[in-house]
């Protein structure tokens, strides 16, 4: 079945940076395009950034732009999200997400912290 495992979260400094993992399994990963999204307490979760199947094509929330970069390595079914310059309102639960069909499917989450 379709597993995603979200990894390299924890508790940063405002300004450090973190890289995010999810290892996708149970599909073909290189045919499917990849998101990451966010919930923040209090807050519905939202998209902050896709990749296309080959990696040639990202987008970003407003709110990363220019701060976070999404990348995809194929060979190891794996997705990242490399952030950078984080803010304390960064902080969230994030979660790796595919749609495959018309299922869509979440990992379990991994909480980023940004705090002095």
């Amino acid at each position: 079945q379709v597993q995603l495992v979200e990894s390299g979260g924890g508790l940063v400094q405002p300004g450090g940076s973190l890289r995010l993992s999810c290892a996708a399994s149970g599909f073909t990963f290189s045919l499917y395009a990849m998101n990451w999204y966010r919930q923040a307490a209090g807050k519905e979760r939202e998209l902050v950034a896709v990749v296309s199947r080959f990696g040639g094509g990202t987008r970003y929330a407003d709110s990363v732009k220019g701060r976070f970069t999404i990348s995809r390595d194929n060979a190891k079914n794996t997705v990242y999200l490399q952030m950078s310059s984080l803010k304390p309102e960064d902080t969230a639960v994030y979660y790796c997400n595919t749609q495959v069909g018309n299922v869509g499917f979440w990992g379990q989450g991994t909480q980023v912290t940004v705090s002095s």
